[in-house]
Parts: structure tokens; sequence; C-alpha cells
């Protein structure tokens, strides 16, 4: 079983930053690839980018250059840093996790992320970003 606690979400205006938090506790190889979901009203929830265990981070382009994962592992926690936000960046954040796909195609084997939603296991409870004009 796996835990995730979100937080730092809030209220800033166009142009400001959050950066988010997102504890896990549990087990551990259930939690290879740590990743942050958002969802706005009235839309699907989306990937924003994951993180792997060996620190390769992907972002969506929607956030490319304005959004950074990070994970310090000694403290279990992924962080989402978010600049130059914009109302588009409006909604519910989540953080996920699932243990991956060990990929050794390459030679070396290590687990592979995915960011389709279905493929993640555990989620936490959300944290709300909202961004005015």
């Amino acid at each position: 079983q796996v835990q995730l606690v979100e937080s730092g979400g809030g209220s800033v205006e166009v142009g400001g930053s959050l950066r988010l938090s997102c504890v896990a506790s549990g087990d551990t190889q259930a939690r290879a690839c740590m990743a942050w979901f958002r969802q706005a009203p009235g839309k699907e929830r989306e990937g924003v980018g994951v993180i792997d265990s060996g620190d390769f981070a992907y972002t969506t382009d929607s956030v490319k250059g304005r959004f950074t994962i990070s994970r310090d592992i000694g403290k279990n926690t992924s962080y989402l840093q978010m600049s130059n936000l914009n109302p588009e960046d409006t909604g519910m954040y989540y953080c996920a996790t699932y243990g991956g796909k060990m990929d050794c195609s390459s030679g070396y084997c290590y687990r592979a992320c995915s960011l389709i939603r279905q493929e993640y296991t555990y989620w936490g409870q959300g944290t709300q970003v909202t961004v005015s004009s």
C-alpha cells in the first residue's frame, strides 16, 4: 500500500509561482514513478509530468519550460515547481504513483514510467491551484 499527501496549492495572480509537494509512504517499489496530473473544471484529468527513480523527468508540452518536477528520495517527497502561471493552469493537482514497467531493451534494466492515467495505482487527494488575471 502507498499513501500520498499533496500540499502547496493556493491562489496566485498571472505570472506567479507555486511549489507543490507530495509526500509518499508505503511500498517503495510500488512508487518508482511519481507523476503529477491536473484536472480543470469540466475537463478530463491530464498528465503534467513524471519523474522516475533515476531522476529522469518529463513534462508535457503545455507546461514545458514553466514547470519542473523533482524528487527528494530521502524525504520521500516529489515536487512540482510551477512558474509563470496563467489562468489555464487552474485546477486540482494530483500526485500519483505506480511501479513502472521493467525495460531491459537497452542492455540495462530500469523501470520505465508513462504518463498514462490508467496505469497509476495510487493517488493523493489533490490540492487546488487557482490562477487569476
